[in-house]
């Protein structure tokens, strides 16, 4: 199958060199940034536009890897057959955002942090899809399917959960890396020092519930420590964070 990459950001350079190599076709790439459509472009040995209105209309599969609202902008600018299969990746936005614009739609949303310069597995990624119909629906599990060994059927509705949860478990946590790197590197030390204790935080949820190892002076209720600790961080949205989180765990401990 021929697909046209619709964005160059790190879903799409990801989710393209899985299909690639899974024996999809890539066969152009739009992005609103000329540099950045000509780069992936370049790895992916095939055209690019910066112009949606010069996208190549006979390709099977069209995948709109591009942010929530550049997503609204451009599906009108999009002409495509009428058998063309569009899909998007986002976490948020319903499969019907197409509706009205193309017959066949769907979604393809891979669950995982995606960088530039750091390669993932994709076939242990989980890869959630929804269908506007049942061959459709049909049709992205095997797409998916040739890309991960976990796949699964989810609904727009349940899937704005799950990407809420991801928010979460991820760009949150990560977040709170650079706050920690930060207060570390204040006081002479290299945030390398945080990575045991980082790494061995995520691999006990391998081997137990995040409610069964979750430590610190908040699940013990150490009152004293936390008034400290608060009380040496200087900027207040980061007391904030301190107090509503210490305050959310140590109430969930409670339960």
């Amino acid at each position: 199958m021929d697909a046209v990459f619709i964005g160059a950001g790190n879903v799409a350079v990801h989710l393209s060199a899985a299909m690639q190599q899974a024996g999809f076709r890539i066969v152009q790439i739009y992005s609103r940034s000329a540099k950045g459509a000509r780069t992936l472009a370049g790895q992916r040995s095939c055209e690019w536009t910066t112009d949606p209105r010069r996208l190549i209309a006979n390709a099977g599969l069209y995948v709109f890897a591009v942010s929530d609202n550049a997503l609204s902008e451009l599906i009108p600018q999009v002409r495509t057959h009428g058998d063309a299969l569009w899909i998007h990746t986002a976490g948020s936005v319903p499969v019907d955002v197409f509706k009205g614009h193309i017959a066949r739609y769907g979604v393809l949303y891979p669950l995982q942090t995606f960088s530039r310069g750091r390669d993932v597995a994709f076939r242990h990624v989980p890869c959630f899809v929804e269908g506007a119909s049942g061959d459709d629906e049909k049709q992205l599990l095997d797409i998916a399917g040739r890309l991960s060994d976990n796949v699964h059927p989810l609904s727009s509705e349940k899937r704005k959960f799950l990407h809420l949860a991801a928010v979460f478990a991820c760009n949150f946590t990560n977040h709170l890396y650079l706050l920690a790197g930060r207060m570390v590197m204040a006081q002479g030390l290299s945030p390398d020092i945080l990575l045991p204790l980082i790494d061995e935080t995520a691999a006990k949820i391998h081997a137990m519930s995040a409610g069964e190892a979750q430590t610190g002076p908040a699940q013990r209720g150490d009152r004293d420590i936390m008034h400290l600790h608060r009380s040496m961080l200087d900027e207040p949205a980061q007391r904030d964070i301190y107090r509503l989180i210490s305050d959310n765990i140590y109430n969930v401990s409670k339960q």
